[in-house]
Parts: C-alpha cells; structure tokens; sequence
C-alpha cells in the first residue's frame, strides 16, 4: 500500500482488441503502403539515445520555478535514457502492468516528458488530461477509461493541482496509485522524485512483449467538437504518421532545437513537437507561455532552429526573432480567428488543427496568403498524387443550419476501436471509414479556409445553452446567459451576463468566485460578466446573443 492509495480493482478488464487503435486489416493495410511501420516511441528515443548519448536531449524554461514546482533541469539523452528506465521499471514493480491507463496532469517540464517516455516503455497507455480541466473534469475522465493511475504536478501558476488529485483520488475507487511531481506535495500524493531516489539503481524497465506493439495505444486525448469530452485514440503509428507530415516541410535537420510552448496534452502539443523532437533526434526546449517577449527570448537565447507558437503570435514572433533560419510552426485551432496575412521573415509553416483528430501543415508561399487545406487525399512526404495518402479530408452537410462538417481518416488520424468503461465508442464513424469529427468548415475554392470558422469559439465544442444552466445555479439570480466576444489573439472570449433576483443585488466577483467554488471548468468560466435589468430575446424566446456581444461595446462601466 502507498500512502493509503493503493486499492484493488477486480471488475476492470483490458483485452488484446481493446489497446490496439485500429484493426488488424487496416494496419496491414497502411503497413503494406508503407504509411506504418514497425518503430514505436520508445525506440525512437532508445535509438537516439545510442546514436548521442551526450547530446542534450531536454531542457526546462530557465523560469520554471515562477509557474510549477521544481528548479529548472537539463538532460542529455543518456541522462534521459536512465531516468525513464528507472520510472518505468517503477511503474512495473507498483503493479502498473502492460496496457493500463494512467493519467496526467502537468505543464511542460523535464518531468511530464520523462513520465510520458517511461510509460510508453512500461507498455502503458497515457490519458493526457488538460491543465484548464477542474476535478469534476478529471474525475469523469479518468473513470470513463478506467484509469489506474494518476500523476499531477504540485501546482501550475496559481492553481494546486496535486491538492485536486488528492481529491480527485478520495472520489475514484479505480485509482490504485496517485503521484506528484514537483516538490509542494500535499499530504496523500507520493513525490515522484524522492521515491525514486530511495530504491536506486535497482529499477529497470520491465519486458514488454507483444505483437505489432507500434499499433497499440499510446495515448489518449480528448476532443471538445461533440460537446461532452470524449476519448481520441492515438497508437505510436498514428503519432509518427502525424509527425512526418509537418516534419515534410520543415526547413530543419537532424539534432534541431525546438521551441515548444504547448502543453503535453493533446494534438498540438505532442504531434507538433515531442514527437518531432523524437524523429529529429533533437534538444526540446519545454516553454510555459507567460507572454510573448519571454517566449522570444527564450528561442533566441537557445539559438531555436523551430518555434511552435499559437498561430495569432506568429507576425509578432516573426518580428521578434533574431535568426532568419529560425522556422515557425504557426498552430491554428478551431477557436482561432482567421489567420493573419503578412510578409514574414522567417520560414512560416500553418499549421491547421483540427481539434485531437488532426493537423496539416502548410508552408507559405512567396504570396505570404495562408494556404487553404486541400479536400481529399493528402500523399505522405516525398510521395506523387498518387502515392498513399497519409490522410484525406471530406466534408458532410450539417443538418440544422448551413455549413459542412469535417471528415477525415488515414494513418495520420486517429484511431477508432477505443471503447470507455461504459462501452460507448470514442468517435462515430460513416460508412466509408470517416470520422465525423463536429467540427465546422468553411470551404475557399476546392479547399478549406482551415478547420473551423473564423471568428467563432471551438466551433460545436461549447455548449452556451448547457452553461447558461450552469451560471443559473447561483440562487441570486433571476436569468443568466453566456455569450461570445470576438478577440484578435485567440478567436472569441466567453462572457456571462446575469439578471438579478428580485430583491438581491448580486455582487459580480461573488458570481465568479461562486462558478471557482464550484470547481467549473475553466474553458467554462466567463472572462467579464454583464449586469442588466433583462436578457434581449428573439421572437422565439431564446436569448439574443448577437445583441449582448454588441452590449459590450456600449456599456463598459458595468463590466466586471
């Protein structure tokens, strides 16, 4: 027993079919196209590990300590190599085996990434859980994968997360173990760091035999497109395969210095930078994004050959770097505003996220105008029209309202056989192989603008109705409404605005401080809130969303 949690689990169960992403048939198929192959993650590392061990391998933001617990750290890949064969073989001698699931929950750091390497080498599959989510998030997503295990870091900035996975822990009667990283480890949490010092050299990373291992799951993240999050399968071909189209136009060489700003927690920040730092063999500069000019200065002081940076960031970044090789990865998600059009000065790749399905990366032109996002079959690097797409691109018609929906599938997606604890399938699929992924489009010519319209927020992946619910749980309230507010950086920002009960004059930070009680998702927590008399309504009674965003131009001073 650690620590009081460490439980049995008897009604769990795992199976051969349930951990590998795809079937058989397809896997053979996109291996026989040369699209898959046989390389997992871990041997990606273990083999740049051998080739240069003293190379450094990752390295912290030089400013860690001012947002996460921990003092910054460097390792070279043999250090690397050392410290992930210790964790995993940890992970084996708890009683963490071949395909269970384990959670976490931290920025980036030397310490998530070395987790992540040592639980693809223990043979287990990662939940990679978003730093925005709250407790009941993160309760509802480890239950619904049945997870075994839950890492979090002590606290990220303001917010302590190990004191939530302590809770998180008290709720779950799966959990079997529940660690920390970092060193202000509350009570009921096991520090990482000093467990593993005390057992010494004598932890190696256990035997892990099976077939086709590279199709296997390696990960799962979470898609917002359907409303409620649900879980996206990657196995390790599904990330190379994902890899290897942005590495395909990337001006940069083996052993390259990457920049990267993104959590690992989902597509961009694992598909768009850990594991091209895997196929590179390079050094990963790990960055917690404070503000832009500490994110120029950290790329310009590690000399950066590749930056990934949010796509509104990018003109500004261009501006700021000082090394005209420097490429930028401009990422562009669902939430996004349209990309901006300028001449850059240094090699500017978009890329196009398409929530946890999928991305494009599309270099600029001469032009400087973003290159839309082809329909049908994208080839594999190197490749003609008519080599093997490594994904294609589709588009259905939405039933209620005008606009397309986005489809896609191929080695470069995500895989479609994970199924939770409850046994509903992670995504739906039409009867060609696509996946509907809920995600609106908005076609330019024969191609796509990118993956969501411009201007909207997480276009189908927030429910204003379900939060207007949510914001009425206060009791001093009489009506409430959340609504959307355009923004150059990152696409729109969620306000409320809120009717008081006869009789109460609510204050507006007693609301916000009510929703941060409630351990509301911060996606889900207004930017500003509105204080009126009435809600403006439509002839058919629903509220008018479009009057109170124009509201915010015309009343400031009631602004929170």
């Amino acid at each position: 027993m650690l620590g009081g949690l460490h439980r049995c689990n008897r009604n769990f169960r795992t199976s051969e079919k349930t951990m590998k992403a795809i079937s058989e048939e397809q896997s053979n198929l996109y291996k026989s196209d040369g699209s898959w192959g046989d390389v997992t993650l871990d041997r990606l590392f273990r083999d740049a590990a051998a080739a240069h061990p003293d190379r450094l391998a990752i390295a912290d933001a030089p400013d860690r300590k001012e947002w996460t617990g921990g003092t910054p750290r460097k390792l070279t890949y043999a250090e690397a190599d050392q410290e992930i064969d210790k964790l995993a073989g940890f992970f084996d001698a708890v009683g963490l085996k071949t395909d269970h699931v384990i959670g976490i929950q931290a920025p980036n750091t030397t310490d998530a990434v070395i987790v992540f390497l040592a639980a693809v080498r223990a043979g287990l599959v990662l939940a990679l859980l978003p730093l925005h989510w709250r407790q009941k998030n993160v309760l509802e997503a480890l239950n619904s994968v049945g997870a075994k295990g839950f890492i979090a870091a002590d606290r990220v900035e303001t917010r302590m997360t190990g004191a939530a996975a302590r809770d998180v822990a008290a709720d779950l009667f799966t959990l079997r173990f529940v660690f920390g990283l970092g060193n202000e480890i509350p009570d009921g949490l096991i520090e990482l760091a000093p467990m593993l010092a005390e057992m010494g050299g004598d932890l190696h990373a256990p035997l892990v035999e099976r077939e086709n291992a590279a199709d296997h799951v390696a990960s799962i993240s979470w898609s917002r497109s359907g409303g409620e999050p649900k879980p996206v399968t990657r196995s390790h071909n599904h990330w190379i395969t994902a890899a290897r189209q942005l590495l395909a136009e990337m001006p940069v060489g083996d052993g390259a210095d990457i920049v990267m700003p993104y959590a690992l927690t989902g597509l961009t920040g694992f598909g768009g930078g850990l594991v091209p730092w895997l196929l590179n063999a390079g050094t990963l500069h790990l960055h917690h994004p404070t503000s832009l000019f500490r994110l120029a200065r950290h790329a310009n002081l590690v000399k950066a050959d590749y930056v990934l940076t949010p796509g509104p960031l990018a003109q500004a970044l261009d501006r700021a770097l000082k090394d005209p090789d420097t490429a930028l990865v401009a990422a562009w998600n669902i939430s996004s505003p349209a990309p901006t059009v300028f001449d850059p000065q240094h090699n500017l790749i978009d890329l196009h996220v398409a929530d946890e399905f999928a991305f494009v990366a599309r270099p600029r032109k001469s032009s400087s105008s973003v290159e839309p996002v082809p329909l049908g079959k994208l080839p594999g690097p190197g490749e003609n029209e008519n080599g093997p797409p490594l994904l294609q691109i589709g588009t259905e018609a939405v039933e209620q309202g005008s606009g397309h929906a986005l489809l896609v599938k191929g080695p470069a997606s995500v895989g479609m056989e994970w199924r939770s604890v409850s046994k509903e399938k992670s995504v739906a699929i039409d009867n060609e192989g696509f996946i509907k992924t809920g995600i609106l489009v908005e076609t330019v010519g024969d191609g796509l603008a990118g993956f969501g319209v411009p201007g909207t927020y997480a276009v189908g992946s927030i429910d204003l109705d379900q939060i207007d619910q949510l914001y009425m749980t206060f009791p001093e309230l009489q009506d409430a409404a959340s609504f959307l507010v355009d923004d150059d950086i990152i696409g729109a920002r969620l306000y409320a605005a809120i009717v008081p009960a006869p009789n109460c004059v609510p204050d507006t930070k007693m609301f916000l401080a009510y929703l941060e009680a409630a351990g509301v998702d911060m996606a889900q927590m207004p930017f500003r809130v509105l204080m009126l008399q009435s809600l403006p309504r439509l002839s058919d009674g629903t509220v008018d969303r479009g009057r109170l965003t124009l509201r915010t131009q015309r009343i400031p001073a009631r602004v929170a």
